[in-house]
């Protein structure tokens, strides 16, 4: 709905607000509003691949925990996705969490494998991170890099990490450029929260008729092609 979608667009500006509404699409009769404090996991992994006949796979996989369940079977581990649900069915207001256990429903979920295809249906970019609920600011950076900046893999996966989980404050990732953006973002309005920000980026860009690969340093994820 065009209408819906520009309405939600007047969120942004140039000033930090301290935390977007949650909308309301068309036909949605009722939206679960209540706070859902679930504890992410470390147990998520990313591949980017693009064969010698120009398949593509762009896939994000997770056990949830470290080792998930514990428990093996047939030389893989089980995972323990269920305790990606809010155990809690309301906050401490009363108000129902949209990720409750219910029958039926999938877990909520950040990640986000994705394949960039270019006018005419050619693949042109393939990438995905790990990293919980901050997998959307990871490769919503890297499509800014690669696409906007024109910026090589490499490069792309490496740049510093920011970004907004609607919170109420601004991350951004510890390393020598938070002297130059932290006063700028705080002009703005934001509330900072410098840290660690440990993404897994793995990027595979089309130039020209040959591939680029890229791996984020971050990680021990590389980038190798026959």
């Amino acid at each position: 709905d065009p209408a819906y979608i520009a309405k939600r667009r007047r969120l942004i500006g140039p000033r930090a607000i301290p935390k977007a509404p949650a909308g309301r699409p068309p036909g949605l009769r009722r939206v679960p509003n209540g706070g859902d404090a679930t504890r992410e996991r470390p147990g998520t992994s990313h591949v980017s691949i693009i064969d010698a006949r120009g398949n593509a796979v762009a896939m994000t996989t997770t056990i949830e925990s470290a080792f998930g369940s514990g428990i093996m079977v047939a030389g893989f581990l089980l995972n323990n996705e269920l305790t990606d649900f809010s155990f809690r069915p309301q906050d401490r207001k009363g108000r129902p969490v949209a990720n409750r256990v219910e029958g039926g429903k999938r877990p909520r979920s950040s990640m986000a494998p994705t394949i960039v295809f270019d006018h005419s249906g050619a693949v042109k970019a393939v990438l995905g991170s790990p990293g919980g609920s901050r997998i959307i600011l990871y490769v919503t950076k890297a499509l800014i890099g690669v696409l906007d900046w024109r910026l090589d893999a490499s490069r792309a996966a490496a740049l510093a990490n920011f970004g907004s989980r609607n919170r109420g404050v601004f991350e951004l990732e510890t390393g020598p450029h938070v002297a130059a953006l932290a006063p700028k973002l705080r002009a703005k309005g934001h509330s900072l929260r410098i840290g660690p920000m440990t993404s897994g980026a793995h990027i595979i860009l089309r130039r020209a008729g040959w591939l680029e690969g890229g791996a984020d340093p971050r990680r021990e994820g590389t980038a190798f092609g026959d």
